[in-house]
């Protein structure tokens, strides 16, 4: 079958699994949630063995660290799937919940009522999990999907796509709510991006290349963000072991992910007491340092920071530091920098942290915290879509209610307008 004539097929598909989704009661929808869980456990040999064979191509291919462990399905990936998606079945469920209910002067009540989008595209690459995410919060929000992961995972999501069919068969669900692209043909990117007439809504995850070319492209709103540049802000007031703490956490607990700090930033006051120990610990860890000539001054081995540095997200064991004169320096230079996905500062003193989270324009702002928080599944959303940095219609990471729209509803007893 042509790309265009099969992609048209799951258009339609969706549109129609989209519907019965909708009037879906919860109960059924989280049976179904539970029955993928139990797919997933039972098949964990078979995504192991599919998954060894996308590692394979992969490293063939030339696949860099950092994108073979997105690409890996460990033991401990596999667990927090199935505890994802527990957890998502355990959430309440945002469709139809009325909110602000209120009587007019007519004697109308108007209201709230929170319903699906209807189908939603996301677009991702490497990561097999996320098929299992976006799944699990599309079903549970009434939402069908049209799922397309990148050709590396290919072996790995098709197998997921089995458990997926398994889950919702045993829920008496259409195997069609959740649909996984079946081919790597980069067309077939090109035709979901521009289906209006079926999806409402593209959620585009990947790297910064796939994230221009959908933004570029598509004709159906988007969820997106396009980096990660997130910084930590030491402040001359915060506990050095906090300190140590977060900005080590932030940066190497995992290097290859969005909410892992690219840039850190010291008050002066501090840093001759900070820097040295964080330099130990990276320098140790590998992590290559890029720094402001008063952070040079302080740690020998760190190269000299460039003007593109402070715009870089690294994905990598690189850091760039800058020391400020203090949080107005730190703040200026954080809403010049950052793609407003997540930023933190480490301090003691209670009115700058409020500062700090007032003006800072970001997506997640955080107070004597790691970055590494900044994720659907940390912030009790089960999992999350994506983290969004844009201001609509949804921001930070996309859970439940991020997949879902307001209408207005309105409750008479035969009232009529009369002025």
């Amino acid at each position: 079958m042509a790309i265009k004539d099969y992609m048209q097929t799951l258009g339609r598909n969706a549109k129609q699994a989209g519907r019965e989704l909708g009037r879906t009661e919860s109960g059924k929808k989280n049976r179904a949630l539970l029955e993928i869980a139990d797919a997933i456990e039972n098949s964990r040999e078979l995504l192991a063995t599919e998954n060894q064979k996308d590692l394979a191509a992969g490293a063939a291919n030339g696949l860099d660290a950092a994108a073979l462990e997105r690409l890996a399905l460990t033991p401990k990936t596999i667990n927090t799937m199935i505890e994802g998606l527990k957890q998502v079945a355990a959430l309440p469920d945002p469709v139809g919940e009325i909110t602000d209910l209120s009587y007019r002067p007519s004697g109308i009540q108007v209201g709230q009522m929170r319903v699906p989008l209807g189908v939603i595209g996301i677009i991702y690459e490497s990561r097999p999990n996320v098929t299992i995410d976006a799944a699990a919060l599309c079903l549970k929000s009434g939402n069908a999907c049209i799922l397309r992961g990148g050709s590396e995972a290919i072996h790995s999501n098709q197998a997921i796509a089995a458990c997926i069919a398994q889950g919702l068969q045993a829920a008496d669900l259409p195997v069609t709510a959740v649909q996984i692209v079946a081919t790597a043909d980069r067309a077939a990117v090109g035709e979901l991006i521009t289906m209006n007439q079926y999806v409402d809504i593209i959620v585009p995850r990947g790297g910064k290349g796939l994230i221009e070319r959908i933004t570029k492209e598509a004709t159906i709103p988007m969820i997106k963000h396009l980096d990660g540049i997130c910084h930590v802000y030491i402040d001359g007031h915060a506990d050095i072991d906090k300190a140590v703490r977060i900005a080590d956490n932030a940066k190497t607990h995992r290097y290859g992910v969005c909410n892992a700090m690219e840039t850190l930033l010291v008050a002066e006051s501090i840093a001759h007491r900070v820097l040295p120990l964080l330099a130990k610990i990276y320098l140790d860890k590998g992590v290559e340092l890029r720094g402001c000539l008063k952070t040079c001054s302080l740690i020998p081995e760190c190269k000299r920071a460039t003007e593109e540095d402070w715009h870089t997200e690294y994905l990598a064991p690189i850091l760039s530091i800058r020391i400020v004169d203090g949080i107005g320096q730190a703040i200026e230079h954080i809403n010049r920098y950052s793609s407003q996905h997540t930023e933190a500062i480490v301090t003691e003193d209670y009115t700058l942290a409020r500062r700090f989270l007032r003006e800072v324009d970001s997506s997640s702002v955080m107070v004597n915290a790691s970055t590494r928080f900044a994720d659907g599944f940390e912030y009790g959303l089960g999992a999350e879509i994506g983290i969004s940095t844009d201001k609509l219609h949804a921001r930070g990471p996309v859970g439940l209610k991020g997949l879902t729209s307001l209408k207005f509803i309105v409750l008479g007893d035969g009232h009529i307008r009369q002025y």
